[in-house]
């Protein structure tokens, strides 16, 4: 994309980043996003609370303040009942009010088939901006959710998962990442990543390339949702998930005995996944506590920033 030319853009888009900044005084910026995508679960309420927190998630990544929301929808009014639509909305609706987000307005056209998120503008200080890239050698690396969502989805959707699965995907990925972003006010944050559509792996890609380091990963240390790796053994794998260890086969290798299906989990399409910070290693264990403190879903130290190149994955 032609990157924007203004001085008053602290971030836009060329390293990738979850939420673009733009400086409007001394000691405020406001942060955009927008993002939205088609239904992940049969019930539309819950789809438009998982949706409205991913679309959230973006401004707490970048330490930021969630204020206004735009919905984006498309629905097929011939075709799905007016009620369904009420219900995404609806969702959607009190997830941003829990987030404290007031929605203004929005758009919706006719589509073949249903989409929903938001365009999300808050504020940050600029002076405290967590970026994806500022990662340094030594920095720990952790995870305040567990991965798996994109797997768990993907099983559900073909029957071959139960009640116990979808129910660990609404808990995960409702749960607004505004704890976790709290957790680390009184931490020296080198970088932050929502772990979203790319994985684990994939937003670490982008993290370390950024920062001009490299990364190892402990696999056994990642959090996961339950059953993950029994799933991805049956081969409930989504094609998002195989896409996303294409992505980072140029960047990360393997130790022989990291398992496959623990190679797949990394690279799993997260929808509305935790904040991924890079820490310095004697503030760890306090950003740790404070996660706990706050009913993180996860607060796990999964590995550390290196002199790179590349990520190296090992099974421990």
């Amino acid at each position: 994309m032609p990157q924007a030319v203004n001085d008053r853009v602290l971030v836009g888009n060329a390293t990738s980043d979850d939420a673009g900044v733009y400086l409007l005084a001394d000691n405020l910026a406001i942060v955009q996003t927008v993002d939205f995508f088609t239904p992940i679960l049969e019930d539309a309420y819950q789809f438009g609370r998982i949706a409205a927190a991913n679309s959230i998630s973006d401004i707490y990544a970048m330490n930021g303040t969630p204020l206004t929301a735009l919905n984006i929808t498309a629905f097929p009014e011939a075709t799905l009942p007016m009620t369904m639509l009420e219900d995404i909305l609806r969702g959607g609706a009190e997830m941003a009010i829990e987030a404290g987000v007031a929605i203004i307005g929005g758009h919706t056209i006719d589509d073949a088939e249903p989409k929903y998120g938001l365009a999300v503008t808050g504020i940050v200080d600029p002076r405290r901006i967590w970026r994806n890239v500022g990662a340094k050698p030594g920095d720990k690396l952790v995870l305040s959710k567990p991965i798996g969502t994109g797997v768990l989805v993907n099983a559900i959707r073909k029957g071959k998962a139960g009640r116990d699965a979808v129910d660990a995907v609404i808990q995960v990925t409702t749960t607004l990442n505004a704890g976790a972003r709290d957790a680390a006010q009184d931490i020296e944050v080198h970088a932050c990543s929502d772990v979203t559509g790319y994985g684990l792996l994939g937003h670490l890609k982008e993290m370390t390339k950024g920062s001009g380091v490299g990364a190892t990963v402990h696999a056994s240390a990642v959090p996961t949702l339950p059953d993950l790796i029994a799933y991805i053994g049956r081969g409930l794998v989504p094609p998002g998930t195989k896409k996303n260890l294409r992505f980072v086969e140029d960047w990360a290798r393997f130790d022989d005995d990291v398992p496959a299906a623990h190679r797949t989990a990394l690279a799993d399409a997260m929808t509305s996944g935790g904040l991924l910070f890079a820490v310095p290693p004697d503030q760890v264990d306090a950003l740790v506590a404070n996660l706990r403190s706050r009913n993180t879903p996860a607060a796990a130290v999964v590995g550390e920033i290196t002199d790179g190149p590349g990520i190296r994955v090992v099974n421990q």
